[in-house]
C-alpha cells in the first residue's frame, strides 16, 4: 500500500502544530513532523524571505482531499502550500499509517 506525504508551510511553530493536532485528533493523519525552515518566494511583486514552520503529514491516499480541506480552514495564508507526495515505505510502516488513521 503506498501512502502520501504533505508538505504545508506555516507562518510560526503554533501554527503548524494547531494544523498538525487537528489532522491527527481527527484521525485524518497518523504522523506529523514539524520543522523550522527559511523560505524566499514572490509575493505581490516583490521577492520576500521568510522564516516558516513546515508539517510534513503523513497520511492515506483517500484521504487526500479531507486533509486538504482542513488545513485551507485553518490556515492563515491567503495561497497555502498544500503539496501532496505519493510515497512507499517499508511495509510495516505503511501499515502502522493504514491502522492509525479513519477508513
Amino acid at each position: 500500500m503506498a501512502f502520501i506525504a504533505i508538505y504545508v508551510t506555516c507562518k510560526d511553530q503554533e501554527e503548524a502544530q494547531k494544523i498538525s493536532e487537528t489532522l491527527l485528533t481527527k484521525k485524518l493523519a497518523a504522523c506529523s513532523n514539524i520543522f523550522p525552515i527559511s523560505s524566499s518566494y514572490w509575493w505581490q511583486d516583490d521577492i520576500q524571505s521568510e522564516s516558516e514552520y513546515v508539517c510534513l503529514v503523513k497520511s492515506t491516499k483517500k484521504l487526500w482531499k479531507a486533509i486538504k480541506n482542513e488545513v485551507n480552514i485553518i490556515h492563515s495564508y491567503d495561497v497555502p502550500c498544500i503539496m501532496k507526495f505519493d510515497v512507499k515505505a517499508n511495509k510495516a510502516y505503511e501499515n502502522w499509517i493504514k491502522n492509525n488513521v479513519i477508513t
